[in-house]
């Protein structure tokens, strides 16, 4: 490959997955002289190879994964180096050289999963720093001299280390949009830095003992802070400071010990995840029904009962996710079913005795969880789904009257709650005030009706046809969603247990794998591969993969795409369907076969038709005649283009006379022509 002069010019290799334990390393490499970015991960070096000191214009180096100790050899003599990339090795602080701090066009540097103890030394001088990753080590202190220069910080991530505090001089960090601080013992750091970061999207504390006291008073500056993880600390409830958080989109207060939230959760206008699972809540504040863009919510492991839940949840127009498993749930409001977006709702573990009826009316639920309800009597299905479900009586006593309880319970709940819900007795009210007004516009509705169906039966009965719709309607409007079905590809039970499914592609068509052949993979097919799990909230989750092989088809790649594109839809899935190549498979799809994988030469044929090249014959005519022009065949030798050679038994082609076969036409045999040479139209 070198001797054809392409070597120059090439900008990017991607070298990941191959074996370079033994000290191999392609020679060809530094003749890249061009080479912008090198990928060597997974590749087993353990050390960096002396052939990177011929790409003077290297800009991105990445060397995950390996068994790396250490960093000394060339990096400091290419100039233009922007990203090191080094996570997963075995690199210590003596491993990381101090010059390569000095590259003025460093920027990204990632030393996460290594076995540093302390910040590399000559860190600060890498001024123009975007990108810094330290997480998963064991640093314990952050010299102050480390945030003088990188002011100009995007992403900080300092997460599972063992930092007790954090330099003030943090707050020159006016720039930063990423803090990451998960899992630090960080009980006497005040973070009093925060409120000078006034650029941050991000801040996540998981794991790092916050209390009420150790927490800023007020966080109004970080007007841009979107996304927030409080979880797994000691917060008794929601601190004050989160509150003026106008952009907050994401709210994770899971693992902590809250007992009750504000009615200030409203200020939370543009909140779409709110988690506060595994806490000590009793109720949610009506306020919550005005977080109008909430679209997921988590309140699974707390002790809320039918009361706690606001009877005007049905608000929530884009609920999408509802999760309150192991409470003391026996109802849920029926205005959850006004939630019509809600595609996922998780009930188990609680104490439900029935579902409201209009669970039936909730079309896009994808996963309704019910299981360990051993009272649990589901609700009958509406005869007519058309009828009207709006307005459904949210009271407390209704709902008692609907799961059958008994007179004097509904009767002491409707005299403890009145006070509760003035609007649900004023809906009442105006009920029985026109209840017979009510009587007669169904008797007028009604008559309304069979008049417009007997018009109706008579036209049909003189086959008139219907006047068009005058109407204007967009060009899409006509249009209708194709109901797919993908029940021929894929059973019922698949993804409805935890564990893995596989299947080949073979004449377009996924078939299933046997178990016996997880793991081991044709080269020139394609698989898809399907991973069910349980998440933390004990709901079912998937993850999809589809495998090319490297002498796959190309019929093969695309329906492999297809069908795990199908598959998705066809579970419902939100994960995306992930693809996969033959010696370059990621980390995690290793992992769904234990890093246990194998290649075997051959595979199915492909689904299309062989073409095969047509046959042509060849042939030799004889053309004679001056006015009537004939054409006959004659055998597809050299002689047959002497005119003297007879050639049929019945005349001549150049006289027309009646001849008969003979040896040659020289001599004077009967059947010999005459003719000396052609006649005139030959």
């Amino acid at each position: 490959m070198a001797a054809t002069g392409v070597l120059p010019f090439v900008r990017g290799v991607d070298l990941s997955g191959n074996d370079f334990k033994g000290g191999y390393f392609p020679e060809h490499v530094k003749a890249m002289t061009s080479l912008r970015w090198l990928k060597l991960n997974r590749t087993g070096l353990c050390y960096l190879p002396e052939e990177l000191a011929a790409l003077q214009k290297l800009e991105h180096l990445s060397v995950s994964h390996n068994s790396l100790t250490t960093l000394h050899g060339e990096l400091s003599g290419l100039p233009c180096l922007r990203a090191i990339v080094a996570r997963a090795n075995s690199l210590k602080n003596s491993g990381v050289p101090d010059d390569i701090f000095q590259l003025d066009d460093l920027s990204v540097l990632d030393l996460s999963y290594n076995q540093l103890t302390e910040c590399p030394r000559e860190l600060e001088n890498a001024k123009n720093m975007l990108v810094l990753n330290l997480g998963h080590n064991s640093i314990d202190t952050i010299p102050n001299q480390l945030f003088i220069n990188l002011t100009d910080l995007l992403y900080l991530d300092l997460s599972d280390n063992k930092l007790e505090s954090l330099p003030p001089q943090m707050r020159r960090l006016v720039h930063l949009q990423t803090l990451i601080l998960n899992n630090n013992p960080l009980l006497h750091a005040q973070l009093r830095q925060l409120p000078a970061m006034t650029a941050l999207q991000t801040l996540h504390l998981r794991n790092t003992q916050r209390t009420q006291s150790n927490l800023p008073t007020s966080l109004e500056s970080l007007v841009n802070l979107a996304d927030v993880d409080l979880s797994c600390n000691d917060l008794s409830r929601v601190p004050e400071c989160l509150y003026t958080l106008g952009s907050l989109r994401r709210l994770n207060l899971s693992s902590n010990q809250i007992t009750e939230l504000s009615l200030c959760i409203d200020q939370w206008t543009q909140l779409e995840t709110l988690n506060l699972s595994r806490n000590q809540l009793t109720s949610l504040p009506s306020a919550i029904c005005k977080l109008t863009k909430l679209k997921k919510i988590y309140l699974n492991s707390n002790k809320l009962d039918f009361d706690g839940i606001p009877s005007g949840i049905g608000k929530l127009t884009n609920l999408e996710e509802f999760m309150a498993a192991n409470n003391n749930l026996e109802l849920i409001p029926e205005s959850l079913c006004r939630c019509s977006k809600l595609r996922k709702l998780v009930l188990n573990k609680n104490r439900l005795v029935t579902l409201p009826e209009a669970i039936h009316f909730l079309t896009d639920v994808e996963i309704l969880d019910v299981r360990e309800n051993p009272s649990l009597v589901m609700p009958p299905k509406p005869a007519d789904r058309s009828s009207e479900w709006y307005n459904i009586d949210f009271s407390l006593q209704n709902q008692l009257r609907l799961a059958g309880a008994s007179p004097a319970t509904v009767a002491a709940a409707a005299a403890g709650s009145s006070t509760k819900d003035p609007l649900a007795r004023k809906m009442r009210l105006r009920r029985r005030k026109d209840s017979a007004q009510d009587d007669q516009a169904k008797q007028v509705l009604k008559g309304m009706s069979d008049v417009a169906q007997e018009k109706n039966k008579k036209i049909e009965e003189s086959g008139e046809a219907k006047a068009p719709d005058l109407k204007t309607r967009r060009w899409d409007q006509g249009l209708e969603k194709p109901q797919l079905d993908y029940s021929e590809f894929f059973s019922e039970d698949v993804g409805q247990l935890p564990g893995l499914c596989v299947w080949q592609i073979e004449n377009f068509v996924p078939t299933l794998v046997d178990e016996a052949f997880h793991g081991k993979f044709y080269e020139a097919d394609c698989y898809i591969v399907l991973k069910t799990f349980l998440d933390e909230n004990g709901s079912l989750n998937w993850e999809i993969y589809y495998w090319i092989g490297q002498e796959a088809t190309l019929d093969k790649k695309a329906c492999s795409a297809i069908h795990a594109v199908n598959l998705r839809n066809y579970l419902g899935a939100e994960c995306r369907s992930i693809r996969e190549e033959m010696g370059d498979e990621s980390e995690e799809f290793l992992q769904v076969f234990d890093n246990d994988i194998s290649y075997i030469e051959g595979g199915t044929a492909s689904g299309f038709f062989t073409v095969e090249d047509t046959q042509y014959v060849t042939r030799l005519y004889r053309v004679y005649g001056k006015k009537n022009v004939k054409l006959e065949p004659v055998a597809l030798k050299g002689t047959s283009l002497d005119p003297r050679t007879p050639h049929t038994p019945e005349s001549c082609a150049w006289c027309g006379k009646a001849t008969s076969p003979g040896p040659s036409p020289a001599a004077s045999t009967p059947g010999a022509c005459s003719a000396s040479r052609p006649p005139k139209g030959w």
